[in-house]
C-alpha cells in the first residue's frame, strides 16, 4: 500500500511538472509569434536571433534539458511589475545563469566546450570577444529600433527637444557673443592693438578642446551627466567674466566658458538621436538645429538692444566700470542657466545605459518614454510589452591603478590622465577599418564648411565697417591755419582735422571729441574740464600753461612729438572711455547681423521638411556648392545694401549644409563612439574657425579677390567630397 501511494504521489508530481513545463513553452511560443508579427509589421526584416527558434522548440521534446528542483518554483507570484505577464525564466540578463546544456545536444554554442561548461573570457582572444560584442550590438540596434517605435514619438521627445534646444542655443550665443563684445571689451580694457583679436581666438580654442574632451567623456560616463557639467561650467564662467576688470582674467574666464560649451553640440545631437526612430531622425534633428539659429538671433537682438546704450552702465569710482557690453554678457548667459535647470529633470539616454550593461535602468527609462507618450495620446491603459532587451557583452579594460597612498591632487591628475587616454584610444578606433575612409571625408567636409562659413562671417561685417569708414572719412571737415581766442567749447566736435591751429585762452568744458585730430597746433593758457575723447589725437602739438581737470587726455592721446610745457593734469580719468551715444554705426552693424541671422530661418525650415525626402547627401553637397557659387557675386558688391543682400543669401543657402552635416555625422558612428567622433569633427570646426578668422580678417581692406576665390573653392570642393559620403538615411543606430 505504501509503495502504491508513493508511486501515485511521484506520478502526480511528475504530471504537474510536465504541465508547468508545457505551459511555460506554450507562453514562450505565443510571445515569439507576437514578436515576429510585430517585427514584420514594423520593419519587414527577419533578424538572426529568430532563425533557429523553431528548431529549438522541436528539439526540446526530443532532448529535454536537465533541471533541478529549483527550476520549478511552487508559486509564481514573485514576478515584478517589470515582467508582469511573463515567466521569470524568460528574462535574459548579462551574466545570468542559463543552466547546463544537455550532454546529448549535438551542437555546442560558440564559446563553450563539449561538456557544456562556458569558457572563461580570460582564456579567449580579445578579437573574438570584440566580434561577439559587435554581433550583440547589431542585434541590439535592430531590437532597439522596434522598442523606440513601440514607445512612439510624442510628449517625451518634445520635452527633450526643448531642453536640448536650450543647450544648443547656448552654443550659438557663445559663438556670436565674442564678435559682438570684442570691440567694446578691448576698448573698455585699454587693450593695445598688438593684443587685440586674442579674445576671439581664445574662445574658439577653448571650444575646440571642450568638444573633443566632453564628446569623448559622454561615451564613458553618459550624455546627461556630461552635458550638465559642461553647461554648468559655461554658465558660471560666462557670468563671472562680466564682472572681471582685467583683460587677462577676462580672457581666462571666456576660455573656460568656451571649454564648457564646446561639448554641447556633440552631446546634444547624440542624446536626441538615441530617442528617435529611424523614420523621425532626419527631420527632427534638423528641427533641433534651428535652436542654434535662434541663439544667433537672440545674441544679435540683445547686442542691438543693449550694447549701444552707454547709459545702461554704472561705475564704482574710476577703477570699476560696468558698461553696457557687460550687461549683454550677463543676458547671454541666461539660456545656459535655463538649460542646466531643465536638464536636471530629464533622464539619461537609455541607449547609452544598454551599451554599458545597465539593463534595468535602460528598461525603466524606456518605460517612462512609453508611458509619457501614451498618456499624452489618451491611452494610459496601454502596457509597455518589452521585457527583454539585448545587452552587448561588456569587455574588460586594462586600467592603470593609482597608489592608495597618493595625495588627492595626484589622484585627480591621474584620473584626468586615465580619462584622456581612454578618449584617445576610442578616437583611434574611429579611424580603423572600415570607418577610416568615411572619417577622412567627414573631417574634410567639416573643415571646408567651417573655414568658409566662419571666415566669411568675419569678413562680411568687417567689409561693411570698412565701407562705412571710407564713407565717414570722405565727409571729414578740415580746418587750416585757424586762430581762436576766448571761446568756450561745450559741444561735440566730430570727424574733423585741425591743422596749424592756434588756440589762446579757450575753454573746453563738458564736451566730447569724436574722431578729431589736431595736427601741429598750439594751445596757450587753455582750460580742459570733463572732456571725453574717442578716436581723437593730438599729433605734434604744443601745450603751454594749460590745465587739465577730469579728462581722459593722457600720453596715449598726446603722440608724435607733442610737447607739454608748464601744464597740469588733475584728477585724470583712468581707464579707456567707451561711448555709443549717437553712434549710428554701432546700431547699423548689429542690425546687419540681425538681418543675416533672420535670413537663415527659411533655409532651416526647408532643410527640415526635405531632409528625408531628397536625402542628406544631396542636401549637403548641393547646399555647399550653391553657397560657393553665391560667393562669386560678392565681386559686384560695391555698396552696403548689395553686401547685406549677399550676406543674407549666403546664410540662407549654407544653413542646409550645416543641418545635413549634423545629421550625417550623428548617424555615422556607433553609440560607443558617437560622442567621441562627433566631438572630433566639431573640434575641427572650431580649428577651421580660428584659421578663417585669422586669414580672412587679415585681408579686410586689402583685396576682395583672395577671400572670394578662397571661400568659393573651399566650399565647392567640400560639397563634392560630401557627395561621396555613405548615405545614412536607412541606418539604425549601432
Amino acid at each position: 500500500m505504501e509503495d502504491t501511494y508513493n508511486n501515485r504521489t511521484s506520478l502526480a508530481k511528475g504530471a504537474k511538472d510536465m504541465v508547468k513545463e508545457a505551459k511555460r513553452h506554450a507562453t514562450k511560443k505565443v510571445n515569439k509569434v507576437v514578436d515576429r508579427a510585430t517585427d514584420e509589421y514594423s520593419t519587414h526584416h527577419n533578424y538572426s536571433r529568430f532563425q533557429d527558434e523553431e528548431d529549438e522548440d522541436e528539439d526540446f521534446y526530443r532532448n529535454p534539458p536537465r533541471r533541478d528542483k529549483e527550476s520549478y518554483p511552487d508559486n509564481e507570484e514573485g514576478s515584478s511589475d517589470a515582467t508582469e505577464g511573463h515567466d521569470d525564466e524568460d528574462e535574459i540578463y548579462e551574466g545570468e545563469y542559463q543552466g547546463i546544456p544537455s550532454a546529448g545536444d549535438g551542437k555546442h554554442k560558440e564559446g563553450q566546450v563539449a561538456l557544456g561548461q562556458p569558457v572563461s573570457d580570460a582564456t579567449r582572444d580579445r578579437k573574438e570577444l570584440e566580434q561577439e560584442r559587435q554581433a550583440d550590438e547589431e542585434e541590439l540596434a535592430q531590437q532597439y529600433e522596434l522598442i523606440i517605435q513601440e514607445c512612439g514619438h510624442g510628449r517625451f521627445q518634445w520635452q527633450l527637444f526643448l531642453v536640448l534646444g536650450l543647450a544648443l542655443m547656448s552654443d550659438g550665443v557663445e559663438v556670436f557673443v565674442v564678435g559682438f563684445v570684442l570691440p567694446s571689451a578691448e576698448t573698455d580694457m585699454c587693450v593695445p592693438d598688438s593684443s587685440s583679436g586674442w579674445l576671439g581666438s581664445v574662445v574658439y580654442l577653448g571650444m575646440m578642446v571642450g568638444a573633443l574632451f566632453w564628446g569623448g567623456m559622454s561615451d564613458k560616463v553618459g550624455r546627461r551627466q556630461c552635458l550638465l557639467i559642461c553647461m554648468s561650467t559655461n554658465g558660471f564662467f560666462a557670468f563671472l567674466s562680466s564682472f572681471v576688470q582685467g583683460y587677462g582674467f577676462f580672457l581666462l574666464c571666456r576660455l573656460i566658458a568656451g571649454f564648457g560649451i564646446g561639448g554641447a553640440v556633440p552631446i546634444v545631437f547624440s542624446f536626441f538621436a538615441e530617442v528617435l526612430s529611424r523614420e523621425k531622425r532626419g527631420e527632427h534633428l534638423s528641427w533641433l538645429c534651428m535652436f542654434w539659429m535662434i541663439g544667433e538671433i537672440y545674441a544679435s537682438a540683445m547686442a542691438w538692444a543693449i550694447i549701444p546704450h552707454y547709459g545702461w552702465s554704472f561705475s564704482m569710482g574710476s577703477a570699476y566700470q560696468f558698461h553696457s557690453w557687460r550687461v549683454f554678457v550677463v543676458v547671454c548667459a541666461l539660456p545656459c542657466v535655463c538649460a542646466v535647470v531643465a536638464l536636471t529633470f530629464m533622464p539619461e539616454s537609455p541607449r547609452f545605459y544598454l551599451e554599458v550593461g545597465k539593463h534595468d535602468e535602460a528598461w525603466m527609462i524606456l518605460k517612462q518614454i512609453h508611458d509619457t507618450n501614451m498618456r499624452a495620446r489618451g491611452q494610459p491603459e496601454k502596457v509597455f510589452t518589452v521585457n527583454r532587451i539585448k545587452v552587448p557583452k561588456q569587455l574588460d579594460e586594462l586600467v592603470e591603478m593609482e597608489s592608495e597612498s597618493g595625495n588627492p591632487v595626484s589622484k585627480v591628475f591621474f584620473r584626468i590622465k586615465a580619462e584622456i587616454n581612454g578618449i584617445y584610444h576610442n578616437l583611434i578606433k574611429c579611424f580603423n577599418y572600415p570607418m577610416r575612409e568615411n572619417m577622412v571625408r567627414l573631417a574634410t567636409v567639416w573643415l571646408t564648411l567651417s573655414f568658409g562659413y566662419y571666415g566669411l562671417s568675419v569678413w562680411f561685417p568687417d567689409v561693411i565697417k570698412h565701407l562705412q569708414a571710407d564713407e565717414y572719412a570722405s565727409k571729414v571737415k578740415i580746418h587750416n591755419n585757424e586762430r581762436i581766442e576766448d571761446i568756450t567749447f561745450n559741444f561735440t566736435l566730430e570727424n574733423q582735422i585741425h591743422k596749424n591751429g592756434l588756440f589762446i585762452n579757450d575753454r573746453f568744458i563738458s564736451m566730447k571729441l569724436k574722431s578729431v585730430t589736431f595736427l601741429e597746433s598750439t594751445f596757450r593758457n587753455c582750460y580742459f574740464e570733463d572732456v571725453t575723447s574717442v578716436g581723437s589725437f593730438f599729433r605734434n602739438c604744443t601745450f603751454i600753461d594749460v590745465s587739465f581737470f577730469n579728462t581722459d587726455i593722457d600720453d596715449s592721446k598726446l603722440i608724435d612729438g607733442t610737447e607739454v610745457i608748464n601744464s597740469t593734469f588733475v584728477h585724470n580719468k583712468t581707464g579707456c572711455q567707451i561711448t555709443f551715444d549717437d553712434d549710428y554705426s554701432a546700431y547699423w552693424v548689429y542690425f546687419i547681423n540681425f538681418l543675416g541671422t533672420l535670413a537663415v530661418l527659411p533655409g532651416n525650415i526647408v532643410s527640415a521638411l526635405l531632409m528625408d525626402k531628397i536625402g542628406r547627401l544631396s542636401m549637403l553637397g548641393g547646399s555647399m556648392v550653391l553657397s560657393g557659387i553665391s560667393c562669386f557675386f560678392l565681386w559686384f558688391g560695391t555698396s552696403e545694401s548689395m553686401m547685406i543682400f549677399m550676406l543674407c543669401l549666403y546664410n540662407g543657402l549654407s544653413i542646409s549644409a550645416w543641418n545635413s552635416l549634423d545629421v550625417v555625422t550623428t548617424e555615422s558612428f556607433p553609440t560607443v563612439r558617437r560622442g567621441t567622433g562627433f566631438g572630433f569633427c566639431n573640434a575641427l570646426c572650431k580649428l577651421a574657425a580660428v584659421m578663417g578668422n585669422l586669414i580672412f580678417g587679415s585681408l579686410v581692406g586689402i583685396t576682395k579677390a583672395i577671400p572670394i576665390l578662397m571661400a568659393s573653392s573651399v566650399l565647392v570642393g567640400g560639397g563634392l567630397v560630401g557627395l561621396r559620403l555613405p548615405d545614412t538615411r536607412a541606418n539604425v543606430l549601432m
